[in-house]
């Protein structure tokens, strides 16, 4: 029986793949634990207006993620630290401290998609910040006493 795979499943299939597998299994299992549905023409239609919608979403997601990139990386971000001797910062700055900051500013950005490296030092510091899937901005950080 062909099946129309509507959750992960380890070891079996992916979520909207389709593969053929023992009635019995697919009865008992798949289907009763809603794993799957049946391969018929209406959920094939189903499962094609889905794709669609993900591909449309996938294309607007990534666009915003382009434009808020380049705005990202005009952006220089600058924090004040206490220093000690030869210029020694005491403490770091954080992915929560700059979160906060790029808040102020009109930024939403989960503070995971910021690098997790602490900024330790003077000087400037260039910071990764995953906006989508392989959509990368590098945000100039600057530390001055």
């Amino acid at each position: 029986m062909k099946v129309i795979f509507i959750k992960d499943l380890k070891g079996q299939g992916k979520k909207n793949e389709i593969k053929t597998v023992k009635d019995g299994y697919a009865q008992n299992f798949l289907i009763k634990n809603g794993y799957a549905v049946v391969c018929n023409d209406q959920n094939l239609a189903a499962l094609k207006r889905k794709e669609r919608e993900e591909e449309r979403l996938d294309q607007e997601n990534r666009k915003e993620a382009i434009l808020m990139k380049e705005k990202l990386e005009k952006l220089s971000l600058v924090f004040q630290v206490k220093t000690g001797d030869h210029d020694k910062v005491f403490g770091s700055i954080s992915s929560k401290q700059i979160k906060e900051e790029l808040e102020k500013k009109g930024f939403q950005i989960d503070k995971k998609a910021i690098s997790k490296e602490t900024l330790a030092s003077l000087g400037y510091h260039n910071v990764p910040v995953v906006l989508y899937k392989d959509i990368v901005a590098t945000l100039k950080v600057q530390l001055v006493k």
